[in-house]
């Protein structure tokens, strides 16, 4: 039977009623026209309860899912159709402003006035106007831009478990990317606490950097419904940017495995059979429905930065394989350097960039990122055989191995601007070149005399040499940093 359709004309006089409410779950009965999926319906007084169509389930009943809590829902309460869906403000007069998923500010500055709205809804870009120019997108960050250099208008994922410094290695790079950026950044809040929101307003605030700043949050006390569709709204804006100014964007997504998590919840409420480890069946087809818009097109470029939460470091989880397969850059943190105080705590042999080929960073960078990896791959073969019978038992050559392996390990650490008021560091923003020489001095054994002590947490590697001719005792290393067990 031929379900009938709702139309903008009649949308304001087409008006349900609640026939269940089973927590976010709500099904209502249209005895006139019945509304298309996606379609946002209002209920409650004033309608402040907000539900998305998601299910057409015959032909007078929707099944949708409340975006706000559903307090004070009962069953036969009108339910009034708005006619459309879910939608986002995009436009110059967002910049500088804070947002929640249904675009209202939540930064306690005036409402916007006269803002253009659209659909969070939006097809990815079609493959013809996808940009094949490939380019090296710079953070100042030197673990990041030696050994997993990422792309402009590609997607990078910071994968780790809980408390490996995702959200602060996220923040430092808005940090110094922000300031010698001429495009828009965007920042995305899926399901993390209110407090790391409240905290990088202020930063970014204190910094200067919100004239060319949007935030949009959906905090993790808000029902999966809102959680789901942040992540759309955030991309509506940055593809305004992208698509009708012709800016590229950055996009910093905290955390992706949020949005799947809530997409988990959504499913479970919607009644459908779960997946492996409980995940939702349609898991891949609603990531790669959000991933998918992110792209390099010819009229912009839209550069996305995504925490992905690792359950139990699990690097098998559903959740983290279908992300790992969107991405152009996997930043893989450890637990185990963050324990030995070498932060940021990347892990150089799982991480992995598609840009670190010979074709696109050059001979000279491809090959010393290569000889850095072989060297701190032989030095975690020897670890074991330190362990048991002492660094004096390795051959001649294999104790330089390990002399160098351990001096790359402390001058790949960086100070954080985000982290100097509990460091006492001051930060270092060190660029590709000095990164790079550093790296190729210490494989060629120049810093060999050097304690190990000098190369920890600095910028660019001749800053050693003054460490030790000044004061050698400024900047220690954790004692347990120097442990080789």
């Amino acid at each position: 039977m031929m379900l009938r359709q709702v139309t903008p004309q009649n949308a304001a006089m087409n008006v349900g009623v609640v026939a269940t409410v089973r927590g976010s779950v709500v099904d209502i009965r249209f005895d006139a026209v019945l509304p298309p999926i996606h379609t946002l319906l209002r209920a409650g007084d004033a309608g402040r309860v907000v539900i998305e169509v998601l299910a057409q389930r015959d032909e007078h009943h929707v099944r949708g899912i409340a975006l706000t809590p559903t307090q004070g829902l009962a069953r036969g309460m009108p339910v009034h159709d708005t006619g459309g869906p879910l939608k986002a403000p995009v436009g110059n007069q967002i910049l500088s402003r804070m947002f929640d998923v249904f675009g209202n500010t939540i930064d306690r500055q005036p409402a916007l006035d006269g803002v253009q709205w659209r659909s969070v809804h939006q097809a990815p870009p079609p493959l013809i106007r996808r940009s094949t120019h490939c380019e090296v997108f710079e953070t100042g960050i030197k673990a990041i831009d030696v050994l997993t250099p990422l792309e402009r208008g590609g997607k990078a994922g910071l994968f780790g478990g809980a408390g490996v410094g995702k959200t602060v290695l996220l923040t430092e790079m808005i940090h110094n990317m922000i300031g010698h950026q001429k495009g828009v950044s965007i920042f995305c809040g899926i399901g993390e606490r209110s407090r790391e929101g409240e905290e990088l307003y202020r930063e970014m605030q204190a910094a200067g950097v919100l004239p060319n700043m949007v935030m949009i949050f959906a905090q993790m006390n808000e029902p999966p419904g809102a959680r789901f569709r942040v992540g759309h709204a955030a991309l509506t804006m940055a593809e305004y940017f992208r698509d009708d100014q012709h800016r590229d964007v950055l996009l910093l997504v905290d955390n992706i495995f949020r949005f799947i998590q809530a997409g988990s919840e959504v499913s479970g409420l919607m009644g459908q059979m779960p997946s492996r480890l409980g995940y939702q069946p349609t898991m891949g087809t609603e990531l790669a429905a959000l991933e998918e818009r992110i792209a390099n097109t010819d009229s912009g470029a839209i550069t996305s930065i995504q925490a992905v939460y690792v359950p139990a470091d699990d690097f098998t989880d559903p959740a983290a394989v279908h992300t790992f397969s969107h991405l152009s850059a996997s930043i893989v943190l450890s637990r185990k350097r963050a324990s030995e105080g070498l932060f940021p705590a990347i892990d150089p042999l799982q991480s992995s960039s598609k840009v670190l080929t010979p074709g696109i960073v050059g001979e000279r960078h491809y090959r010393l990122a290569q000889a850095i990896r072989r060297t701190l791959a032989q030095y975690a073969e020897l670890k074991d055989i330190i362990a048991m019978l002492g660094l004096e038992q390795l051959s001649a050559d294999d104790r330089k191995v390990v002399a160098r392996a351990r001096r790359l390990e402390r001058f790949l650490t960086q100070p954080f601007f985000t982290t100097e008021q509990f460091t006492n560091m001051r930060g270092k923003l060190v660029s590709l070149h000095d990164a790079l020489d550093g790296c190729e001095r210490i494989l060629a054994d120049e810093f060999k005399d050097f304690p190990e002590s000098a190369l920890y947490m600095i910028g660019a590697v001749d800053e050693a040499k003054a460490k030790v001719n000044t004061s050698p005792q400024t900047t220690e290393e954790p004692s347990h940093a120097v442990d080789d067990t």
